[in-house]
């Protein structure tokens, strides 16, 4: 699996919103994995504001486009991020090997949840944030149902690769803290809530999970190598308002 050519797809996560087309990008060359350290994956200088490496995640042309704006807070870069009725994202390609930087931290804020927005359905599956997390892996091993939907996402991409498997951090309105939630199209999108409901709205909340112990819950394995990162704000679904800012995004060693 080549991965010039998955990298920046992130195409199963365009079901979310009811597409599975993605606009392919130009992808930077891949990051290799480090031997030992903090990975930072915001540093600024980017081409057009954003930070480097990072390019548009388009999900469907039709759809209207979240609004993402980088600026420095306190020395740190933030990415302010403004969706109205909208979805698109903005992705980062890796080639990172998950058992060397096993961690991932970050922080955002909301200014408020998106009303009506359910993970658990499909015509609901909006957030306020999201941290998305590609890997690669064997796509042969998979069920019948699985790798018909991938061949179908090509198909509709025009030619552009689904990720083996897709990791999304949310936050939700209902769904308790650690709850995983697989998307209703393919098993190979899963969703593990690390906010949920009112608590900490309005205020920066920092975090920081393991990478290989959040893909072994949400899907009973190891995971391959990690391919691409993105942030998505979206609120096609329930044609809601939603404000949010991303900062500090790093992959630790420990």
């Amino acid at each position: 699996m080549k991965f010039s050519r998955i990298a920046l797809s992130f195409v199963a996560i365009a079901a979310l919103s009811g597409c599975a087309v993605m606009e392919p990008a130009t992808p930077p060359d891949a990051m290799s994995a480090p031997s030992e350290g903090t990975v930072s994956i915001m540093e600024r200088s980017g081409v057009g504001g954003l930070p480097a490496g990072w390019e548009p995640w388009i999900l469907h042309p039709t759809k209207r486009k979240t609004r993402y704006e980088t600026r420095g807070r306190n020395g740190d870069t933030v990415i302010w991020a403004h969706a109205e009725s909208a979805a698109s994202g903005l992705a980062r390609r890796l080639n990172l090997d998950p058992a060397v930087t096993p961690w991932i931290e970050w922080r955002w804020r909301v200014e408020s949840l998106v009303a009506g927005a359910d993970n658990t359905d499909r015509y609901a599956e909006d957030s306020p944030v999201r941290i998305v997390l590609a890997f690669d892996g064997d796509r042969r091993k998979l069920p019948a149902r699985d790798q018909l939907f991938f061949e179908k996402a090509r198909l509709l991409s025009g030619g552009q690769e689904m990720p083996y498997a897709t990791l999304m951090y949310i936050w939700e309105n209902r769904q308790p803290v650690n709850a995983v939630i697989t998307n209703p199209n393919t098993s190979r999108v899963r969703k593990i809530v690390v906010s949920s409901g009112e608590a900490g709205v309005g205020t920066w909340q920092n975090y920081r999970r393991n990478i290989i112990e959040d893909y072994r819950r949400a899907y009973g394995n190891d995971p391959g190598r990690l391919i691409g990162v993105a942030i998505l704000t979206d609120t096609d679904n329930t044609r809601q308002t939603a404000s949010a800012q991303y900062g500090k995004i790093r992959l630790l060693e420990k």
